[in-house]
This record gives C-alpha cells, sequence and structure tokens, in this order.
C-alpha cells in the first residue's frame, strides 16, 4: 500500500508515525515544502523571543528519526493531484503514484489589499525564514507596528515585547482577539498590554503603507484616522487561508476548507485531509468548520492515519479552544463560549486584578467559557464541556458563583 502525505507540519508528521505504528510493510512517503526539517509554526514565536533556537522548532530532534521509521521525506510543491491516474504532480516535473492521500497543507497568511503590504519590511510571521526577517529588524529600541490582534496576533505580540521594541498593535475589530474573547475581556486585555508598554489601537484601519523619506528601510503605516505611525517593521498578522489549490477539478468538496466526513476522508475516496486546511466535524455544533490550532492538527493527523491504514476510526469533533499568554496574562476560551440561543450564562469580574470568568450554559451543561487572568480552572472546564456532563443542582450554584466550577466538577465526575 503507498501512503502519500502532502503537509509536513503536526498533522503530517503524526499522520505518518501512526501509519507506520500501524502498517509495518507500507510504503510511507512524507512531502514537505520548505528547506527546514519539519517544524511547528506555533514554536516561531519562542524562537523570536529567544526562548529557543531554530532547532527547538524542529517536531523531532533526532535527525535519523524518519529514516529509522523507514518514512521518505522529500522536498516538494504539489501542483496538481489526478484522483483518475491516483498521482500527484509536483513543480519540476516530477510524479508521485498513490494508493492513499493525505492532504495536510496547512495554511498561508492572507495579505489584506493594503497599499504598500509588499514593501521590504512588512512581513508576515508564519515560516521560519519570516521570523529570520523579523529578527534582522526588530532590534531592542527599533520601532514595529503590529497589524492585527487576534489570536495568531497576540502570540507575535508576546514575542515582539520580548525583544524590547517599541511596539503599537492596529487592530481593526473593536477589541483584541474578537473570535476568543467577549467585549470584557477583549477589553481588560488590551489595558493589560498597555500598562506593559504597548500601545494598542482598537477599532482601526491600516489604509496604507509607505516608504519613509529620509531613512534607509524606514516605513509609515498611515491609519483610517488621518494619522500615521513611524515604524522600522511591520508584521502582518491578519489571518490565514487553507492551502487547496492543488485540488483544483479533482472533484473533491471544499468550502472554507476540504470538506472531510467523520473519518476525515474527503469527498473522493481514498483521499484524507487533516488540520489546517481540513473543514470536518464541530465537537459543540456538529457543523463542519475549520479550527486552525495545533490540538486539532495533531488529533487530525492521528484520525486520518488510523482510517488510511484500515482501522476504521471515527473522529469526534474538535473543540474550540484556545489559551494564550499575553505578557503574563493568561486567557482562554473553550466551545460556545458566546452562549447559545436559550441558553443562561454566569460571569465573575475582578477588573482591578485583571480576572474574569464567564460560564455559558445549554440547560444545566455547561457548553462554553471563557476566563482572564486564571489558570485553576482551566482543565476542569475542558472537562466539562468535553463530558456534556448534567449538573443538575450544581448550575444554581455555578450561576451564583462561576469560581466553584472545580467543586462543580468534582461532584458530577466522582458522584
Amino acid at each position: 500500500m503507498e501512503h502519500v502525505i502532502v503537509g509536513a507540519g503536526p498533522a503530517g508528521v503524526i499522520a505518518a508515525e501512526t501509519l507506520r505504528e500501524a502498517d509495518s510493510s507500507a510504503s510511507i512517503t512524507l512531502i514537505g515544502n520548505e528547506p527546514e526539517p519539519p517544524y511547528s509554526r506555533m514554536a516561531i514565536p519562542y524562537l523570536l523571543a529567544g526562548q529557543i533556537g531554530e532547532e527547538g522548532t524542529y517536531l523531532r530532534h533526532d535527525p535519523k528519526h524518519y529514516d529509522k521509521l523507514d518514512i521518505k521525506y522529500r522536498d516538494g510543491v504539489v501542483e496538481r493531484v489526478s484522483p483518475d491516474s491516483q498521482t500527484l504532480f509536483l513543480a519540476g516535473g516530477d510524479s508521485l503514484g498513490y494508493d492513499r492521500l493525505l492532504i495536510a497543507t496547512g495554511a498561508r497568511p492572507t495579505k489584506p489589499p493594503i497599499p504598500g503590504i509588499d514593501l521590504p519590511g512588512v512581513e508576515p510571521c508564519w515560516t521560519l525564514e519570516d521570523a529570520r526577517k523579523i529578527a534582522e529588524r526588530a532590534k531592542k529600541g527599533s520601532h514595529v507596528v503590529l497589524i492585527g490582534a487576534g489570536f495568531i496576533g497576540c502570540i507575535v505580540l508576546e514575542a515582539l515585547a520580548a525583544r524590547k521594541v517599541r511596539l503599537t498593535v492596529v487592530e481593526l475589530a473593536d477589541r483584541m482577539v474578537a473570535r476568543m474573547m467577549s467585549q470584557i475581556g477583549g477589553e481588560l486585555l488590551k489595558r493589560w498590554c498597555e500598562l506593559k508598554g504597548v500601545t494598542v489601537l482598537t477599532s482601526t484601519k491600516t489604509t496604507a503603507i509607505e516608504a519613509r523619506d529620509g531613512k534607509q528601510g524606514g516605513l509609515r503605516v498611515v491609519l483610517g484616522d488621518g494619522g500615521d505611525l513611524d515604524a522600522d517593521l511591520v508584521v502582518c498578522a491578519t489571518g490565514v487561508l487553507p492551502n487547496m489549490d492543488s485540488l483544483e477539478g479533482t472533484g473533491v468538496a471544499t468550502d472554507q476548507g476540504i470538506l472531510v466526513n467523520e473519518y476525515l476522508e474527503t469527498s473522493v475516496g481514498g483521499i484524507y485531509a487533516a488540520g489546517d486546511v481540513a473543514q470536518g466535524p464541530d465537537f459543540s455544533t456538529g457543523e463542519k468548520v475549520v479550527h486552525a490550532i495545533q490540538p486539532t492538527a495533531a488529533e487530525h493527523g492521528r484520525i486520518a492515519g488510523l482510517n488510511m491504514a484500515g482501522r476504521k476510526t471515527r473522529y469526534r469533533g474538535s473543540l474550540s479552544m484556545n489559551v494564550l499568554n499575553t505578557l503574563g496574562l493568561i486567557s482562554s476560551s473553550f466551545g460556545l463560549w458566546m452562549g447559545v440561543d436559550g441558553g443562561e450564562g454566569a460571569e465573575a469580574l475582578d477588573e482591578e486584578n485583571f480576572k474574569y470568568l464567564r460560564l455559558e450554559f445549554d440547560d444545566d451543561v455547561v457548553v462554553g467559557a471563557l476566563s482572564l487572568g486564571l489558570t485553576q480552572h482551566v482543565g476542569v472546564i475542558r472537562g466539562l464541556v468535553q463530558t456534556r456532563a448534567r449538573l443538575g443542582g450544581w448550575k444554581a450554584e455555578l450561576m451564583a458563583d462561576p469560581h466553584k466550577v472545580n467543586y462543580a466538577y468534582l461532584a458530577t465526575n466522582l458522584g
């Protein structure tokens, strides 16, 4: 059996390893399209912060890891897939046959339609090569503008602040991390960042980026309110799009990502998808969504690998889950944190100490939660959401005081 995996991020690597464990005789080829060994993009901010070297981003540190597992690793860009002939066509003219194929090509950063976005000194923060370019300009005391304060933007924010730059964040939404945090939480996070010396401009549009006269490599960021910001570096973190161009004309169904069923198989038999490129079942709603987070990618890889090996395994669905450390303030969101129709919510707020906890209920089941400045509740909240435990009388207790969630978890799970 010839298995080919396109994409050497966490989903692809774990799928290859799972396949080898499940089938000792299968042929497995893993295709990456960057010159470095397979690495984790989520480790790049730690590299920029100086906490690890480049080798610290590698998913597996033994240089012979893939050889030992008899996994053929090769560089290449897949330009086209032909399901009829079960063949991949690569840039440069090479082709490769497969029996079962996994698309784990991940995503790429979006490039917003801002004049000047392609100027030197305007960088995404997505690859190791991006990190090298950022490190060249993000010196102590340099002026850096970060466009975007979503989940990825706030991870990059942490790394840039560690480099002791003069940092300004420009965010179009009315709050930071708008997709994982309520208005209260987003405003607390903004105030925290400002106390730490970071300027945060929310509800602010970037209208242009220009080369600055009189300074080699200098930039000016023009804002929608008529103001502007000088910068030595502009980092753009405005979202990502799945890499699925190679599937055009294949009949593989796509939407916001590659549509997959509960076995992570696409609409074309023998072709699977996993990770940031896959649009699969959501744990909370059953709808098909893209959850571009590493825990989902890792579990996708494992489940896809088992199914490709013939060990039919159902995927329960990915849980929307984000945990973020922003300059020492921990924030987290789980499941349907924005609530459900007909549901109820309870919250506890300590603005002075940057502590916030919000629980969302559907009947007597916790379906979502937010927290800020609190870490002792994170594991039990995830457990309550994932087990869909019925709280009974404990719901009233939590409506009165959400901080009792640890006790509710113990009572409902241990009787």
